[in-house]
């Protein structure tokens, strides 16, 4: 049987490693946000014949936009702009037909008020929150009747939170350096990360529980790992199936959809690990108060010898 609670420091280091780096992009350089929450209009044209990227942004400057954002997806343009009246959407693509010399698709189009972009922002982070004080609720009264029930709680909210942040960290550094701007299909992937981690976490914490009832040892740390070894294939079975479809819609998906896939495929990753591998053991260190001895394992789990 593999030892997964012995060897726990190793995948709190590895988090811990993740979530720094993840906490460091989302301070020194945040998210950037899409006209969602700003406010504007998002346009997903494609030209045939292909035009030139600088090309289509000579166009479109003519229209006074100079915080325009345009960004290449395989055959489209994903143009984000200054909100456009019907009038002045018209006129820009007859320009862009004329002056570029190719015919026009408009694949995707939508517009977005500053107030509208406001409330939604707004609505996402409740969402967010009430998500997790409802999972935390949730799995407190499901373990009720075990020891502690807020402490299995509070470890699977650690576990969201600890996806929560990597993707975050990830889609600030791809906003950093990729101009990849977040949407209301972001706040809409984190929740269903949300949903898949407990629903994964909820399966291990009931294994854990059956175990205890059928007393497998009195260590708590055996009967997590024992839990954790029968729960594993089904754990990897169910994620991989799923992960596939995403992969395929990841590959061959829309532009417009194909950082939404991205989130999903990222967080399923990570919320399938951080299940397995994050919630059960911390609920072992927690019940054997081992937060200092854990802390000088992962300090010298690097160094040689």
């Amino acid at each position: 049987m593999i030892d997964f609670v012995g060897q726990r420091h190793w995948f709190f280091l590895g988090s811990l490693i993740a979530l720094v780096v993840a906490v460091f992009a989302l301070v020194a350089f945040g998210l950037r946000p899409g006209i969602d929450f700003t406010g504007g209009t998002a346009m997903t044209l494609r030209f045939q014949p292909q035009v030139e990227q600088s090309a289509l942004r000579d166009v479109v400057m003519q229209y006074g936009a100079a915080d325009t954002i345009i960004q290449s997806s395989g055959d489209d343009y994903i143009v984000r702009m200054q909100t456009l009246s019907v009038d002045e959407r018209e006129a820009l693509m007859t320009s862009l037909e004329s002056e570029l010399g190719s015919e026009l698709t408009v694949l995707d189009y939508s517009t977005v008020s500053p107030a509208i972009a406001t409330e939604t922002a707004r609505q996402a982070g409740l969402a967010l929150l009430i998500a997790s004080i409802a999972m935390l609720l949730y799995i407190a009264w499901s373990f009720r009747k075990m020891p502690s029930p807020f402490k299995w709680g509070t470890c699977a909210i650690v576990g969201l939170a600890h996806n929560i942040l990597i993707v975050a960290g990830l889609f600030a550094l791809l906003g950093q350096f990729r101009g990849v701007e977040i949407d209301a299909l972001f706040i809409t992937g984190l929740l269903t990360i949300v949903g898949y981690t407990i629903n994964n976490t909820v399966v291990v914490f009931d294994r854990i529980r059956e175990n205890r009832a059928k007393g497998v040892s009195p260590d708590l740390g055996i009967t997590v790992n024992c839990s954790l070894v029968e729960t594993l294939v089904r754990s990897v079975n169910t994620s991989l199936t799923t992960l596939c479809v995403i992969l395929a819609l990841l590959l061959f998906g829309g532009a417009t959809i194909h950082y939404f896939i991205l989130v999903l495929f990222v967080g399923l990753l990570i919320g399938t690990y951080s299940s397995l591998f994050i919630a059960g053991p911390l609920l072992v260190t927690w019940e054997r108060r081992e937060w200092g001895q854990l802390w000088s394992r992962i300090r010298t789990a690097h160094q040689p010898g």
